[in-house]
């Protein structure tokens, strides 16, 4: 359903613009196809050049290879994309160990990588973000049911849901929305360290819950959408059995 967010745009007739941190692959290539379909002007970001222009060449979209880490190579996102209107960010990893096992430099890059982003990329698109704005934030089920053994992770996620909420609260005067989308499991290759069969959501399952909350009108805002499958009846999906679930002989869900 098509919304009037603002007299400008509705007078110009020009495309909303969308930054999508994490652009190459999983959620964020999802909502990149899903966004170029209903016409937005899409951005794509992400570290690797050769998967990102793949990407962007496959969904008819443009592409920035840039670190969401860094202030200064993250500029170069938001120059080529002008104005954006809608920032998603899906940047992240999910690395790390027991932390008996842990590095003080793995756990600082799982924060670096799935935290700070956050603040850098926010932090960039705010100049050239007007009202009637958005910002989304992928994060975890693991931000409220954290996972021993990944606790760099899931106190990243913890972390990008206060900061969000904490945005939310300055920005709401000028017309900006932010929403936090928290999805339990998805099946992107993100999953395939995970040691346990599961029954996780589609990458374009989340990627509808994304795009739909930029057709809520301006006034309203959806601070959390949570995510789960559905694991029981005719519309459960597949059970997903990662790499390294396989590699332990774990192939069903009691075993």
């Amino acid at each position: 359903m098509a919304v009037d967010r603002s007299v400008e745009e509705k007078v110009s007739g020009r495309a909303r613009t969308a930054v999508i941190t994490g652009g190459s692959s999983g959620i964020g290539l999802a909502c990149g196809r899903l966004l170029s379909e209903r016409g937005y002007d899409v951005v794509l970001s992400a570290r690797r050049p050769g998967p990102l222009e793949e990407a962007a060449g496959a969904i008819g979209g443009r592409w920035v290879a840039a670190d969401s880490t860094d202030e200064t190579s993250f500029a170069a996102v938001v120059q080529e994309a002008g104005r954006v209107d809608l920032l998603v960010h899906c940047a992240g990893v999910m690395r790390g160990t027991f932390v008996r096992k842990e590095t003080a430099e793995v756990f600082d890059d799982v924060i670096r990588t799935n935290l700070r982003s956050a603040f850098v990329a926010s932090s960039g698109v705010l100049p050239v973000m007007g009202p009637g704005g958005r910002m989304v934030f992928v994060s975890s089920s693991s931000s409220y049911a954290p996972q021993p053994g990944k606790a760099a992770y899931s106190a990243s996620k913890a972390g990008l849901n206060a900061f969000a909420a904490a945005l939310a609260g300055e920005v709401d005067r000028d017309g900006i929305a932010v929403h936090v989308v928290t999805p339990a499991p998805v099946d992107t290759p993100m999953l395939d360290d995970v040691h346990f069969p599961m029954v996780p959501l589609a990458a374009e399952d989340v990627a509808e819950a994304i795009v739909w909350l930029d057709t809520l009108p301006p006034r309203v805002v959806l601070p959390e959408l949570r995510m789960k499958a559905v694991e029981r009846g005719p519309f459960a999906p597949e059970l997903v059995v990662p790499p390294a679930a396989k590699a332990r002989g774990r192939t069903g869900p009691a075993s």
